[in-house]
């Protein structure tokens, strides 16, 4: 099935990494494939001492998409097209059964992938085989296509009062 976790709310990447970890536990292999997003994460860490999960390789550090330059964009634009293309290997191939896109919502909405790349590999996806997606501002067709739709929303957070994010709990 399909599971989407959207929304302006903190807490996507968090619930979908639980969820990985619910299933890396029950014996299911996992590959996570994380975007616009560097290797400096708490859950990336972690989930690296659980058998059974694949961490898909992601830059040691990534500017924010709006410090990009146009050659930086143009090269996390053909690395996330890669990483979509070796998640939807490992889900076809069976090397696991379930496949994390984090912050694929971004992904797609700054342009960095084709909604029709996702599209594909949503409905091919095996029989049996899980998909997680995770960010801000799902395009109607991948709300149309979940079977789990959760909106999570921001009612206080201490950003909002000038703390910045926090090692541990936001990253």
């Amino acid at each position: 099935m399909i599971h989407l976790y959207c929304g302006d709310g903190k807490g996507k990447t968090t619930c979908a990494m639980g969820l990985a970890l619910r299933a890396a536990g029950r014996g299911w292999p996992v590959a996570v494939a994380q975007f616009l997003k560097g290797a400096d994460s708490g859950e990336r860490a972690a989930l690296a001492h659980v058998p059974g999960v694949t961490l898909l390789p992601v830059p040691e550090m990534l500017p924010f998409l709006f410090r990009m330059t146009p050659a930086q964009r143009q090269a996390e634009a053909g690395r996330s097209a890669a990483l979509l293309e070796e998640g939807a290997r490992l889900l076809r191939t069976g090397r696991c059964r379930m496949l994390v896109l984090d912050e694929v919502c971004a992904a797609l909405t700054c342009g960095l992938l084709e909604e029709r790349a996702v599209l594909d590999l949503l409905d091919c996806r095996p029989e049996g085989g899980e998909v997680v997606l995770t960010g801000r501002d799902p395009l109607p067709s991948l709300r149309d296509r979940a079977d789990y739709l959760t909106e999570l929303t921001a009612v206080r957070h201490p950003y909002d009062r000038g703390f910045p994010a926090r090692s541990g709990v936001e990253f």
